[in-house]
């Protein structure tokens, strides 16, 4: 089945943090990961890009649309003994992270910091050339889907000038993945998120098309491209000579 892109607004975009329905939404996310295996496929894209020698190393990752934190938790207790130095930037437009999940980084000796801004305002900052706003990887979860046209090339624009790698993992724009979005009631979820779940599909990536709007002005870039398991689509970008 071939689908064409189609975008348009999810509504947990569109609710205050605290509304009920959003809270349980985000709770429905951490099963729909679980059933997505996110959390493994964002491990192996981090480590194909990053190396031993240079995990081991002190490493600023950045994640766009990092919501409240919880999914690169349970990353960072995986990568922790292989990656000890690690300053990590949580970017969402709404500040709703734990203290018990910043008390879970800490724990791991990652310094974590939340960013509380519009990821088209962080963008559309002309920081790229402003010192100490370089990140080693910049990455991102079921969050790009969300643009196209002028934002979508805007934001690959910002990310490709402000870091050495990229990796993003997405939903995969396909049949498959799209009968499964109509299931995820059977995970419980409620129908902010049963109704976000087919959305997202619809507006997912197949293909190369995440590779076709990456910038390459500015350094020469390696690319990867394809599906991760049943239902995602991932993205990887490291500049020529960047250490792995």
């Amino acid at each position: 089945m071939t689908l064409a892109r189609t975008v348009s607004a999810e509504t947990l975009d569109h609710l205050a943090p605290d509304d009920p329905a959003a809270r349980r939404s985000r709770r429905d996310l951490v099963r729909v990961h679980r059933a997505m295996g996110t959390r493994a496929i964002v491990a192996g894209g981090w480590q194909a890009l990053v190396g031993p020698a240079r995990a081991a190393a002190p490493l600023r990752i950045l994640e766009l649309g990092a919501g409240d934190g919880t999914l690169l938790l349970g990353l960072a207790r995986a990568l922790a003994p292989r990656w000890p130095q690690v300053q990590l930037c949580l970017l969402d437009r709404q500040d709703i992270v734990a203290p018990a999940t910043l008390a879970g980084f800490a724990a791991l000796g990652w310094q974590v910091r939340v960013q509380a801004i519009d990821v088209l305002a962080w963008a559309a900052r002309p920081e790229a050339t402003v010192p100490g706003t370089r990140w080693d990887l910049i990455t991102t979860s079921l969050f790009l889907h969300h643009f196209d046209g002028a934002a979508f090339e805007l934001l690959l624009g910002a990310a490709a000038a402000r870091c050495d790698r990229f990796f993003a993992c997405e939903p995969r724009r396909s049949g498959l993945a799209l009968a499964g979005s109509h299931l995820v009631g059977a995970l419980g979820a409620n129908a902010v998120t049963r109704e976000d779940a087919v959305r997202s599909v619809h507006a997912g990536f197949r293909g190369t098309e995440l590779d076709a709007h990456w910038p390459r002005a500015g350094g020469h870039w390696h690319t990867r491209e394809g599906a991760a398991g049943l239902f995602s689509h991932c993205f990887s970008a490291w500049r020529s000579g960047t250490p792995r």
